[in-house]
């Protein structure tokens, strides 16, 4: 992997990691050593607790399920991508570590699903919330 590439790795991985989201809008026509074309980014959100898609690319219909879970179409099957999730800040907060968590899997071959929980809630209160996410599809 040139310096380049790594660079931008390196960018991506520091922008989900603060809460941001990253899109990439074309393939890479370098092969990987399997002779496989690199991997590209085929969807994106940015997503409030409400459920409102503030930003997004590449996802066809998003719903709010319930306190805390979400499912978003794409418009292409995804079953064998990466799905990546981080929570977002709520209005400019830091939640601090170990007050939020969020956990993204995929619920048909063009659906993901999302949950969000604030696990350090103190009390008997159920640990799913409404969270801000954005996640990020890697194919």
């Amino acid at each position: 992997m040139n310096g380049s590439r790594k660079l931008a790795l390196g960018a991506a991985v520091m922008a989900l990691t603060v809460g941001g989201s990253v899109a990439v809008s074309t393939a890479s026509a370098e092969a990987t050593r399997s002779g496989r074309a690199a991997a590209t980014t085929s969807a994106w959100a940015k997503v409030r607790a409400d459920g409102v898609i503030l930003a997004w690319e590449g996802f066809s219909a998003r719903r709010k399920l319930g306190v805390g879970r979400y499912a978003l179409d794409t418009y292409g099957d995804i079953s064998r991508c990466a799905l990546l999730g981080t929570i977002n800040k709520n209005d400019f907060t830091d939640p601090g570590p170990g007050s939020s968590s969020i956990m993204v899997g995929q619920g048909g071959p063009r659906e993901v699903f999302v949950r969000t929980a604030t696990p350090s809630t103190p009390g008997s209160r159920a640990v799913d919330d409404d969270r801000p996410f954005s996640i990020t599809i890697v194919c």
